[in-house]
């Protein structure tokens, strides 16, 4: 096995300031240890959530800071305690890097709601080194947070389930909304969106899409498999689904009002919040009183879900919507993210991209 201890270097696309723009950054890796995993990365997701980020959108960011956490790679060495990996093996590694492993949350393997655990970039991990994403050549994550790819999936596909599928998956897993038959609702078709769609019509359901105007109902009807489509504006097309609806899974990543939605809500039905939005929502509380509903939240899923979650997407056979792009289109890339002009999921070939030079 041998040991991976040692100082390492590799070379990143790091954003430097709010301005959000990525150019190439050498940097150190973490110390690390012998539950470590070292991977060369092949391909990594942009998310919305990386824009949030390198934008300061919340207030916390650290820079220089290199995003990116749909990682897939290889793995190129292992620390003398794993036991899980193998080098040359296809692995994939998420959001959170690192947790407490004592706490509630940490014990009953839902390990991404833990207070002190470590994201895979912008924190500070326990070495005291900054964290830094996926946009780079070369990672160092531990055991734990690995997941292996199933043999067969191909790697840059798997690349967006490692955030949005899962982010997916896991609510309707753990609210118990896999049975086929139910009548689910997705409320925007961006990245994690059209995972909602792929899914939920994996497990049976019938899903309506909910968008702000009709100009993504080809896309969402024949290209996605979705059963209706409703534009959040018609008053008609609303009316028609009032109180239908088990579930709406609401990607929406800016403010907008929660009320139009409840009322699609069946008894019980839930509204389950996925947009990062930094303003408060609002909705009165007859609307939800009146039908026993419930507003909640979930955020991303645990390694024991990704793991179910990349069996389940292989076992159905399917494939995620993505554009592959190399590093020197980042910037571009994460432009159009922002404008919403992707269909769905961008890609970073970063095996294939020269990551050290401006092009």
């Amino acid at each position: 096995m041998g040991s991976i201890e040692g100082e390492r270097t590799t070379v990143g696309w790091a954003a430097r300031d709010p301005t959000g723009i990525l150019s190439p950054y050498t940097f150190n890796l973490r110390n690390t240890g012998p539950d470590d995993v070292y991977i060369k990365v092949h391909y990594c997701g942009i998310c919305h959530s990386d824009l949030h980020q390198i934008k300061n959108d919340l207030g916390m960011s650290n820079y220089p800071m290199v995003p990116g956490h749909e990682v897939v790679g290889e793995v190129i060495e292992v620390g003398s305690n794993v036991t899980k990996f193998k080098v040359g093996e296809v692995v994939g590694a998420g959001l959170i890097v690192g947790s407490c492993r004592n706490c509630r949350a940490c014990k009953s393997d839902i390990e991404q709601y833990c207070g002190k655990k470590i994201w895979n970039y912008n924190d500070v991990y326990t070495d005291g080194k900054p964290t830094q994403g996926g946009f780079a050549e070369t990672m160092i994550v531990d055991q734990n947070f690995v997941v292996k790819i199933p043999e067969g999936m191909s790697p840059e596909q798997v690349a967006p389930l490692l955030c949005a599928g899962v982010t997916v998956y896991s609510p309707l897993s753990h609210f118990g909304l896999r049975d086929s038959g139910l009548r689910g609702g997705i409320l925007g078709l961006g990245g994690v969106g059209h995972m909602g769609v792929k899914i939920a019509k994996a497990m049976g359901h019938h899903v309506t899409v909910i968008s702000s105007s009709e100009k993504k109902k080809k896309e969402a009807m024949e290209d996605l498999g979705a059963d209706d489509y409703v534009v959040s504006s018609d008053e008609t097309q609303m009316q028609k689904i009032a109180d239908s609806l088990d579930y709406i899974i609401d990607t929406v990543p800016v403010g907008h009002p929660l009320e139009p939605y409840l009322s699609l809500l069946k008894i019980d039905g839930k509204l389950i919040l996925m947009g990062v939005i930094n303003t408060p929502l609002q909705f009165v509380s007859p609307m939800v009183m009146l039908g026993r509903k419930t507003i909640t939240g979930s955020f991303i899923g645990s390694i024991k879900e990704t793991e179910e979650m990349l069996e389940f997407w292989k076992e159905k056979g399917l494939s995620s919507m993505i554009e592959m792009v190399k590093m020197d289109y980042i910037n571009k890339a994460l432009e159009r993210l922002e404008k919403n002009d992707v269909r769905y999921r961008f890609v970073v070939d970063v095996a294939g991209s020269k990551l050290d030079d401006h092009q």
